[in-house]
């Protein structure tokens, strides 16, 4: 656990995510990150003794994603964080590769969004539909490149995401016929075929970058972290 901790004090915790583990389950058995950052905050010296440590859980990211999370490691630094969340003063900003080219260089993108809890799938909706709820997000084109063999494109873009919604960032961009590569869930039929040929197993989605305030000093901290998935990586160098 401690090579995926980015930054750590006496109020928050700042770690990387990786794909394929949950940030918080009741399964038992399963690997998730609140329970390993509870053991490893129980080794330490000043917390023998004293029971379970506390983590307070202020943001999520889906299983199949990875990227930048805090927790609190107090019930005031948890306030503070959750505050900021829902106040919008937490920004979040993400990379995600989607199959073929985005329609615009750069665009904002406002939907509605309903959870289907019996699939846990959120599906855009009227605005009039019962609690539906708004989403908005921009995204950027940062680069397109060619799979050679398949002669087909993706797609590197960054994202910041104005509202958290759940399976937002997904569910929007598969509406707006630009699915997410490795996608199951909301991907097409060509772009679920696509990951499965070239071996994306995970979502290409990744939490890259977390702005915030420290809830105590107050100062604005920011944490980035570039997408380790083989996916991503010839976006950051020279081709595919």
């Amino acid at each position: 656990m401690q090579k995926n901790i980015i930054y750590e004090d006496e109020h928050i915790i700042v770690v990387f995510k990786p794909a394929g583990i949950a940030t918080q389950t009741a399964r038992i058995g399963q690997q998730d990150m609140v329970s390993e950052l509870k053991n490893y905050l129980a080794g330490k010296i000043e917390y023998q003794g004293k029971g379970e440590p506390y983590l307070g859980v202020v943001h999520r990211l889906d299983q199949p994603v990875s990227g930048v999370l805090v927790f609190a490691k107090n019930k005031q630094a948890a306030a503070d964080l959750s505050c900021q969340v829902s106040s919008s003063k937490m920004h979040k900003y993400y990379y995600a590769v989607i199959y073929g080219e985005p329609r615009k260089e750069e665009e904002q993108l406002e939907n509605y969004l309903y959870k289907e809890v019996k699939t846990n799938k959120s599906v855009v909706v009227k605005e009039d539909f019962p609690n539906a709820k708004k989403a908005v997000l921009i995204y950027k084109k940062i680069k397109t490149l060619m799979i050679l063999e398949k002669e087909q494109k993706v797609s590197l873009v960054e994202i910041c995401l104005l509202t958290g919604r759940h399976h937002q960032i997904r569910a929007q961009f598969a509406y707006n016929d630009m699915p997410l590569l490795g996608d199951s869930k909301y991907g097409s039929e060509s772009s679920k075929q696509l990951g499965r040929e070239i071996g994306c197993r995970n979502v290409a989605l990744c939490a890259s970058k977390l702005i915030l305030y420290h809830p105590v000093k107050r100062k604005e901290m920011i944490f980035e972290k570039q997408p380790e998935e083989e996916i991503f990586l010839p976006f950051f160098t020279s081709g595919i």
